[in-house]
C-alpha cells in the first residue's frame, strides 16, 4: 500500500538530549487511547484540565468513518453516528488490532465487527477494509490511529492556542514491544513525539498519589505510606497494578494484564443469544452489537432487560436477559479477572491486609459483578475519589507535566514514578525454551546479564533469538529480533561462555548485548555485539516462520543452553 498523504518525516531515533530539550520547551498533553473511546488532558499550571471537542464532549468515541479514499476522524463528530457504524463504513476497536498478525486470536475475533477483516493465517497483517459506496477501501489500524491522533492534536492546539508536539500515552500492560513501536510510529505520522508510554494502571496510580499528596499530609508535610491496588477493565483489556506510594514517590510493585474486556463480554452474549450471529451480514451484525451493548449497560442498573430488535431480512431477536444469566455466560472472564488480581498481589508480595485502597476504573467498572469480585477479593470497599472513565488520562497529563519541567512552586506535581517491565524478556535456549534474562515486574532502568554456552562440541556459531513474554515455550512469546554470533573457537560443549546482557533505559528502550569468552582468557574472543530491539519492523517478521525460513535445518546447530551462573 502506498504511503498515506498525511505522512510526515520524522527521525526513528531520538536522543536523550533531544528528549530533554523537547520536554523543557513544549506543553505536554496526555492521551488515553481506549478501545472504544479516547480523552485528552493537560496540566494547566494548577490542575489537570480535560480537553473537550467542539461538541463539548470530554470522552470521544474511537471510531473512524472512511469517506472515499480518506478516513475521517470521529473527534469532532457526534458520538454515535450509528448509520456509519452499522453499514461497514466505519472502523472501530482498532486498538485491539494494532501490531497484530492474522494468526492472532484477537484478529479472528474481530471478524465479528461490522467491517471487513480477512486473514490468510500466514503470520501476515490482516486485511482490513471499510465499505464505501459499495467498494471495499483497505487500510491499516496504524494509519487510522495516526489520523485520529492528528485530529486529537489539532483539537488540543485549538483549545490551548499553541502548537503541540509532545505527548504521554496510556498503553495496556499486555502490549508487546512491537505494538509499542506501532503506537510510536502512528504518533510520529500524526506529528507527535512520544515522551512516555505509560501502562494504564500506572497512570491511575499517579493520579491517586497526587490526590493523597493534597489530602493526607501528616505533620511533617509528607504523605504517609500507602499501598493501592488498581484494577482497570475497559472494552479491550484488563490490567492490574499494585502501587506503593510514599512521600510523593509512586513505585509500581507489580503489573499483570490480559486481553480480555468488554468486547469479550459483548461477543459472548451475542453468541449466547444468537449462536449463528457470525453468519449475519455487516449491517445486521452492527444492529445486533448495538442492541446487546445497550442491554449490557442497562444490566448494570437493572436485574433484567428486554431485548427486541429487528435484524432485517425477516430476522428478529426478542428475549429477556437477566443479570444472573449475563454473569453465567461470562463466568470465565470474571474468573480470569480474579486470577489477575491474585497474581499481581503475589508478584508484589502484598496481601489484602496491606492494601490501603482499592481503585476500580475503566469502562467495565460499573458492572456490578466486577465491583463485587474486587471488593470481595480485596476485602474492602472501592475507592470513590476519582472518575473511573478519566482517571488514566489524568495520570498521563500529570506525567506530562513531570516530563515538561514546569515551574511548580506549590509542589502540586512534586511526584516521582518508578516503573516496572510489563513482560519478561529473554532468549531461546535449550532447543525450544524461553529463558528470561529480565523477568517481568523488574524495576526500570535495569541491566542484567546471563551466561549461556554452546550446545555441542566444536560449535562455532550461536543464534541469539530474543523474545518477550512469559510462557516457557519460546514460540508462544513475541519475537523481538535475532542475531548470529560467528567465530566461536572450537571447544568442548559447555566450555565457551556466551554472555548475553540486556539493558532497558529510563525511556524503556531495550538493547541486547552479547560477547563470547573462553575461560582463562581476559578478552572476548568475539567482538561485543549490541543491537536495539525490536529489530523486526513489519507484521511479517512477527511470525516465527520467518526465523525458520532464514535458518531452516541449521537452526539446531546454533542453539545455546544456559550455564549454571548469572550476573
Amino acid at each position: 500500500m502506498a504511503e498515506p498523504g498525511y505522512t510526515v518525516e520524522s527521525k526513528c531515533e531520538t536522543t536523550e538530549e533531544e528528549k530533554s530539550s523537547s520536554a523543557s520547551s513544549e506543553v505536554v498533553i496526555g492521551i488515553d487511547i481506549g478501545t472504544s473511546q479516547c480523552s485528552v488532558a493537560v496540566w494547566n499550571g494548577s490542575e489537570v484540565e480535560l480537553l473537550k471537542n467542539t461538541r463539548n464532549q470530554p470522552l470521544i468515541r474511537f471510531d473512524v468513518p472512511v469517506d472515499n479514499d480518506i478516513p475521517l476522524g470521529e473527534v469532532n463528530y457526534h458520538l454515535s453516528r450509528k448509520h456509519e457504524r452499522l453499514s461497514g463504513a466505519s472502523i472501530l476497536n482498532m486498538k485491539r488490532l494494532i501490531g497484530r498478525v492474522d494468526t492472532d486470536r484477537i484478529v479472528h475475533a474481530s471478524k465479528n465487527f461490522p467491517f471487513l477483516v480477512q486473514t490468510l493465517d500466514m503470520g501476515v497483517r490482516p486485511f482490513i477494509a471499510a465499505l464505501v459506496n459499495n467498494v471495499w477501501k483497505s487500510t491499516t489500524p496504524e494509519e487510522l490511529l495516526a489520523l485520529y491522533l492528528a485530529e486529537l492534536r489539532i483539537m488540543a492546539e485549538s483549545k490551548l492556542k499553541r502548537p503541540i508536539k509532545d505527548v504521554v500515552l496510556c498503553i495496556p500492560v499486555s502490549f508487546s514491544r512491537f505494538q509499542l513501536t506501532r503506537i510510536e510510529r502512528a504518533c510520529s505520522i500524526a506529528g507527535l513525539h512520544v515522551l512516555r508510554l505509560m501502562p494504564e494502571p500506572a497512570a491511575v496510580a499517579l493520579q491517586y498519589a497526587q490526590q493523597q499528596q493534597h489530602m493526607l499530609r501528616d505533620k511533617t508535610g509528607r504523605v504517609g505510606k500507602r499501598i493501592a491496588l488498581v484494577f482497570n477493565m475497559g472494552a479491550g483489556f484488563c490490567d492490574v497494578a499494585v502501587a506503593d506510594i510514599d512521600g510523593g514517590v509512586t513505585e509500581i510493585k507489580a503489573l499483570s494484564g490480559s486481553e480480555i474486556g468488554g468486547e469479550d463480554l459483548l461477543e459472548n452474549m451475542m453468541r449466547h443469544l444468537l449462536p449463528s450471529f457470525d453468519k449475519l451480514d455487516i449491517k445486521s451484525m452492527g444492529i445486533l452489537r448495538v442492541a446487546i451493548q445497550e442491554a449490557i449497560h442497562e444490566l448494570s442498573l437493572e436485574e433484567s432487560v428486554q431485548i427486541d430488535v429487528d435484524l432485517g431480512n425477516g430476522s428478529r431477536l426478542c428475549k429477556e436477559v437477566k443479570r444472573e444469566e449475563f454473569e453465567e455466560v461470562n463466568k470465565y472472564i470474571f474468573c480470569e479477572s480474579e486470577i489477575l488480581i491474585v497474581e499481581c498481589m503475589q508478584n508484589a508480595d502484598v496481601n489484602v491486609k496491606d492494601l490501603t485502597d482499592v481503585i476500580v476504573v475503566g469502562g467495565c467498572s460499573c458492572i456490578p459483578k466486577i465491583r463485587n469480585l474486587v471488593e470481595n477479593l480485596c476485602e474492602r470497599e472501592i475507592y470513590k475519589g476519582m472518575n473511573p472513565l478519566t482517571a488514566a488520562v489524568y495520570g498521563t497529563a500529570l506525567e506530562g507535566a513531570l516530563n515538561s519541567g514546569i515551574d511548580d512552586p506549590l509542589g502540586d506535581v512534586d511526584l516521582l514514578t518508578s516503573q516496572v517491565t510489563t513482560l519478561g524478556i529473554g532468549i531461546r535456549a535449550n532447543r525450544f525454551e524461553f529463558v528470561p534474562v529480565i523477568p517481568r515486574n523488574t524495576t526500570m532502568p535495569v541491566h542484567k546479564e546471563m551466561i549461556f554456552t554452546t550446545f555441542k562440541d566444536n560449535q562455532t556459531e550461536a543464534l541469539i533469538v530474543v523474545y518477550e513474554g512469559e510462557p516457557e515455550l519460546e514460540d508462544e512469546n513475541h519475537l523481538l529480533g535475532y542475531f548470529k554470533i560467528t567465530g566461536i573457537p572450537p571447544a568442548l560443549e559447555g566450555v565457551p561462555e556466551i554472555n548475553v546482557g540486556m539493558d532497558i533505559n529510563a525511556s524503556n528502550e531495550l538493547s541486547v548485548l552479547a560477547r563470547v569468552i573462553i575461560p582463562g582468557s581476559r578478552q572476548p574472543v568475539v567482538p561485543l555485539m549490541e543491537l536495539k530491539m525490536p529489530t523486526v519492523d513489519d507484521g511479517h517478521s512477527c511470525c516465527n516462520e520467518v526465523l525458520d525460513r532464514a535458518y531452516g535445518p541449521t537452526l539446531d546447530s546454533m542453539i545455546v543452553r544456559r550455564k549454571n551462573h548469572s550476573i
